[in-house]
């Protein structure tokens, strides 16, 4: 189902924020092409339950995670080593819908289901070597709004946040890995389920 929506994805704004450029579509899908992508991932990608060593002692991962790639392509992330499984239709369709905007073929996708307000993610940038020195990094989020939250690597002052859409893209690029970190942080409240995909170039 690709989108006949694209009378929204004009409507964006930049982050005004020092040695980073990030966009925000707040709104790239129509509600229906919402629900509908939402409810596809949740049903048909590979999610599993992983594991990291904290201090010689293992601990689960607070998000279920999958990993999408072409043939060949592996991905290293929090001392996790993962081979790309084949992609399926729902992230081809997504994929292809980047086009437009962003001028990248992307040749992986990070997914994440964060299953309630507990699930989250910490600081972190998206600069692992094999991303390459200035990554182009594509999030699409759908299903539960949830906060993204950025702070400069070494200008501590600086930090925004932003809330993330059902039906979102949000697009980082040029140096802003280089100089942020950014993280999705837990929620006391009584959250549904969010699905989160990064779309990635790597090396």
């Amino acid at each position: 189902m690709m989108s006949d929506l694209f009378s929204d994805t004009k409507e964006c704004l930049q982050l005004d924020l020092q040695d980073a450029e990030i966009i925000l579509y707040p709104h790239f899908f129509g509600a229906t092409e919402e629900d509908h992508y939402f409810e596809r991932l949740i049903k048909e990608l590979d999610w599993s339950q992983q594991r990291i060593t904290v201090y010689g002692k293992q601990h689960d991962v607070p998000r279920l995670s999958a990993w999408y790639a072409d043939d060949g392509k592996t991905y290293e992330y929090s001392g996790l080593r993962s081979v790309g499984l084949p992609w399926v239709p729902v992230l081809t369709e997504l994929k292809k819908s980047l086009l437009n905007v962003t001028d990248q073929a992307f040749n992986s996708v990070l997914a994440n289901l964060y299953r309630n307000g507990a699930d989250s993610v910490g600081w972190h940038a998206d600069d692992e070597p094999e991303l390459g020195r200035e990554p182009v990094i594509a999030s699409f989020s759908f299903g539960e709004e949830r906060r993204f939250q950025l702070k400069h690597k070494t200008i501590k002052s600086l930090r925004h946040s932003v809330i993330l859409p059902h039906g979102s893209l949000l697009i980082m690029k040029g140096a802003t890995q280089a100089n942020w970190l950014h993280q999705i942080p837990k929620s006391s409240r009584p959250m549904r389920e969010r699905v989160n995909l990064t779309f990635r170039q790597v090396k």
